[in-house]
């Protein structure tokens, strides 16, 4: 486009056009130079100025001027120059909060990878002592409730135990409801235990020493055990000289003292309640059991001599006797045919220092033969109930020998002797139990009822010499009850013994 100066043509308009293409020439070179820059730069400036004529057709009078042009391209250079700067500035802060976040992120990442290496998962155990490692997951997938709390377990660590989904300080031992932290734990009746507190409620004590007993090489709990009695011990207290009870077979605790007896026998304090220790204390038992047995039509025509006795009496008045089987190891009753001179218990120790007996009294007694049989002798010391039933055993021996029943088989006639011991025992323990509810229903018992209480432990007692009778070993004694007890449940005691006499045999 040419522009042809004359006095009608505008000057200002020739001079703003031509500025213009120079603005915009420049400022596309501006934009590629920054191509990063948000900003716009001005594309065209305007300038007021008065109306002149230049001359028609002049073409080297274009009307600019040169210091404006170089004063509007420096402004615009500073301008382009100062959003450059200012975008490279917004650059190194985006890099720098990204470089910054990287940081956070990662030392995150190492938060949660020492908090799930810092406390191990416990895992449990079973009776039979194996472990078992719980799953401990550190960010729950879905939609969990904790076991304990029964709430909804959220994001953070959790336990995996027992098929159940538990909060850390939801899992609880059941003993002490404290949380259960440590690595291994075990379980019973369902409940989860701290391992130490499993051991106080369910490893077994020793009823000696008082302590856990230990394992053995194997790693197994090893003890001993009575057949009959709640005691629990370690095997080492059978060979240490730990005392047992001569009566009821318990051995002696450490925080309870036996009484020691003049013969060597170790009595526990709950026996020695009720321990008969001398001949004229054991006279009212031997009426109770004369009128036992007139009760069962079996009266004793004659009266025998009862007489208690020590240990080493009982054995030399044994050695003495031509005839009859004795129970072994130990001899507790003897039914004596032959004339001897016993030393018998004329009065009851007392208990003196350190649980032993003193000042007892003996005394020799000469049996005299004016019948079949001559004395009944028992182990002194012993508790009322046991020594009943050695009574009974002993006085059916008497009965057998003064009825004339000839020499029988050791077994029929041990046997049969039993059966008596046996029931005789039954009903102690029947009529026990039945004063006993008698005086607990009634004020105004009577005093024979109330002489025939027994104590709970008395009781438990007489249930363990019936077990010791039926469950005893031995042919003679305990196979020999056995038979002759099946007869007399099926026959009866009187036709039993009726056979016995004709044919010297049990009936089956």
């Amino acid at each position: 486009m040419r522009i042809v100066s004359s006095p009608d043509t505008d000057y200002k308009g020739t001079y703003f056009l031509n500025h213009e293409r120079i603005t915009f020439s420049i400022m596309g070179w501006l934009s590629k130079l920054f191509k990063c820059s948000r900003h716009k730069v001005p594309q065209g400036h305007c300038f007021d100025g008065h109306e002149e004529h230049p001359a028609v057709n002049d073409p080297s009078t274009s009307g600019i001027n040169t210091d404006v042009w170089t004063q509007y391209e420096d402004e615009d250079i500073d301008r382009a120059i100062a959003l450059s700067l200012l975008e490279e500035d917004l650059k190194g802060k985006h890099v720098f909060d990204q470089e910054s976040q990287l940081k956070e992120d990662e030392q995150l990442a190492r938060d949660l990878q020492e908090s799930l290496n810092t406390h191990s998962p416990p895992r449990y155990e079973y009776g039979n002592g194996n472990m078992i490692k719980p799953i401990s997951i550190p960010y729950p997938s879905g939609y969990r409730i904790c076991a304990g709390c029964h709430t909804e377990i959220g994001y953070g660590r959790f336990l995996s135990c027992m098929g159940a989904i538990w909060h850390p300080e939801c899992f609880r031992c059941h003993a002490c409801n404290l949380p259960i932290s440590g690595y291994e734990f075990s379980i019973s009746g369902g409940y989860p235990y701290h391992r130490s507190c499993y051991k106080e409620h369910y490893h077994p004590k020793c009823g000696v020493c008082k302590q856990f007993i230990p394992t053995n090489a194997a790693g197994l709990i090893e003890y001993r055990a009575h057949p009959f009695w709640d005691q629990k011990y370690c095997p080492l207290h059978e060979l240490d000289g730990t005392p047992r009870c001569c009566s009821c077979e318990r051995m002696e605790p450490r925080d309870s003292g036996y009484v020691s007896l003049d013969d060597g026998r170790n009595l526990c304090l709950e026996c020695l309640d009720s321990s008969i220790m001398d001949t004229d204390e054991c006279q009212p038992l031997y009426l109770d059991i004369q009128e036992f047995y007139e009760n069962l039509n079996m009266k004793l025509e004659q009266q025998v001599p009862l007489l208690l006795v020590e240990r080493q009496a009982l054995n030399e008045a044994m050695e003495g006797e031509k005839h009859g089987h004795h129970h072994m190891p130990e001899t507790r009753g003897l039914c004596l045919s032959e004339e001897q001179t016993i030393t018998t218990v004329l009065r009851r120790p007392r208990v003196g220092v350190g649980n032993r007996t003193m000042d007892l009294i003996t005394e020799p007694y000469k049996l005299t033969r004016r019948c079949n049989v001559t004395a009944i002798l028992l182990l002194h010391g012993l508790p009322r109930l046991l020594t009943g039933s050695i009574l009974a055993h002993e006085m059916m021996h008497a009965w057998l020998r003064l009825k004339g029943f000839r020499m029988l088989n050791p077994q029929i006639e041990e046997g049969i002797c039993q059966v008596l011991a046996f029931m005789w025992l039954e009903s102690q323990l029947k009529s026990g139990s039945q004063s006993s509810e008698a005086s607990s229903s009634s004020s105004s018992a009577s005093i024979t009822s109330q002489r025939a209480i027994r104590s709970p432990f008395e009781m438990q007692l007489g249930k363990f010499f019936k077990k010791q009778i039926e469950s005893d070993i031995s042919p003679i004694y305990g196979d020999g009850f056995r038979a002759a007890n099946q007869a007399v449940l099926k026959y009866g005691l009187r036709r039993t013994l009726d056979h016995v006499w004709m044919t010297g045999s049990l009936p089956y």
